[in-house]
């Protein structure tokens, strides 16, 4: 056998893709909000020390006496981005380190942000041995570094994206082989190869899925069990019938008189009978086991049906037949497998039943702490208390069964029905002699048929 093809990596339902597009973009918005925190952090870090310088510079100024020639010619430096201006008290200027005809002429004491020309410069200012010292820096040169200081901060972050993705690709891809090899397992048995899975070293996740097809196989092998007894029990039940009627069909065409090909014919009717009896029997014991649909089924009206298709039988064995069901006694169910259920019970009972006899079948309704029951009670030979449990075998025919034309099948398909419907199966003496099958079926029918109707249609709804 192939092993199942692999799922592609791109398929919006595969779970390595899931897995790898939900942590990657986990990644990515931690990554985003680790850069942009960074960045806020780098970015006020770098305006403080440059506060910072412009208050260093400040001060040393007003620190000296005077300003030398030789120093007002290096703070002159086209290169430097701070622009000094010296104040007299009476507002004469008497430096500045380069010519900037837009800046105010007066200064403001502390801190400020001035906009100058659309450009906003950061200064600050100090008064001291009757000067005032000014330094300004543009505040986009100011943003530029800072920029720059956040940048060289966060790109490493961005440089471990892609081998972080690569990881989580390899984690993904360890993390989900278990459920790879699960499958490949599976792929590589055959369909006679149901031995249960191994759990061993499998992940917590994985041990209740093992569990559920470990379950699932047993079920499956207990039913391929069940068919191949099935198939090897209707061979062989069917190779006796078929044997006699190839000879009697030989009796016929070795028939020398009217008389003798008369009852070879009638001999051969009989067999074809029986042997149309056993596959109808086998189909029915078939459908019992198969898909079932079910709905609101009254099995009064039901038993009514039954009865009526068993008349003509009942009549040519001169059994009569009785049915009491005086309400309506719905279950939830399968119509047609529960017909099969009565049409045995009813059929076997006038099978078995003497000629003169009466077969009764009671249908009594549920209650609210107890399900429908169907009984049927015949006045035969009845069924001895030790082979009771044998009698649902397939193809068993006790004591009572070897003067009586019969599969076998009959209880047997009437045990499957009843378990596939939650139903119980008892076998009771009847007081003037006689067997009494009694079915319970639980008590979660549905108390009428138009409630089982209204639940049938809600579930659907």
């Amino acid at each position: 056998m192939k092993p199942a093809p692999r799922q592609r990596l791109r398929s919006p339902r595969s779970i390595r893709w899931r897995l790898l597009l939900w942590l990657a973009l986990a990644l990515l918005l931690s990554a985003l909000v680790v850069g942009g925190i960074t960045w806020r952090a780098v970015a006020a870090e770098a305006q403080a020390l440059f506060d910072y310088q412009l208050r260093q510079m400040a001060l040393s100024l007003r620190d000296r006496g005077g300003i030398l020639p030789e120093q007002a010619e290096v703070l002159e430096d086209e290169q430097l981005d701070f622009v000094v201006q010296v104040w007299t008290l009476e507002g004469r200027l008497i430096l500045t380190s380069r010519p900037h005809g837009a800046l105010p002429d007066r200064a403001i004491l502390g801190w400020a942000d001035m906009r100058v020309a659309g450009e906003v410069w950061r200064s600050y200012a100090v008064m001291a041995r009757g000067r005032v010292i000014q330094v300004a820096q543009p505040e986009r040169i100011r943003r530029e570094l800072a920029t720059a200081a956040a940048l060289r901060s966060i790109a490493p972050i961005a440089w471990l994206g892609l081998p972080l993705v690569v990881l989580l690709w390899g984690l993904v891809v360890r993390s989900l082989s278990p459920l790879r090899q699960l499958a490949d397992s599976l792929a590589q048995r055959g369909t006679t190869h149901l031995h249960p899975l191994s759990s061993t070293d499998l992940p917590e996740e994985l041990v209740p899925l093992v569990a559920s097809l470990n379950d699932w196989l047993a079920r499956l092998a207990q039913a391929l069990q069940a068919q191949q007894a099935f198939v090897a029990d209707a061979a062989h039940e069917l190779r006796s019938p078929l044997t006699a009627l190839k000879l009697q069909w030989q009796l016929v065409r070795r028939a020398s008189d009217e008389a003798q090909r008369a009852e070879a014919i009638a001999a051969l009717g009989e067999g074809i009978e029986r042997t149309a009896r056993l596959v109808e029997q086998l189909l029915a014991l078939a459908r019992s086991e198969g898909p079932e649909v079910r709905t609101a089924v009254d099995l009064a009206e039901l038993a009514r049906q039954v009865l009526v298709a068993a008349l003509p039988v009942a009549q040519g064995r001169q059994t009569a037949l009785a049915l009491e069901a005086p309400h309506p006694a719905p279950v939830w169910g399968d119509a047609t497998a529960l017909g099969v259920l009565l049409r045995n019970l009813v059929d076997n009972a006038v099978r078995y039943s003497p000629p003169g006899s009466q077969v009764k079948l009671h249908v009594q309704p549920g209650t609210a702490t107890q399900g429908p029951q169907v009984r049927v009670e015949d006045n035969g030979p009845g069924i001895p208390t030790e082979e009771r449990q044998r009698v649902f075998d397939r193809f068993y025919r006790g004591r009572t069964g070897h003067d009586t034309a019969g599969s076998g099948l009959g209880l047997a398909i009437v045990q499957a029905v009843a378990k596939r419907h939650g139903a119980h199966i008892a076998l009771e003496d009847v007081p003037d002699g006689g067997l009494c099958v009694r079915v319970s079926f639980m008590a979660t029918a549905p108390s009428s048929v138009g409630d089982a109707q209204e639940r049938q249609e809600s579930s659907l709804s």
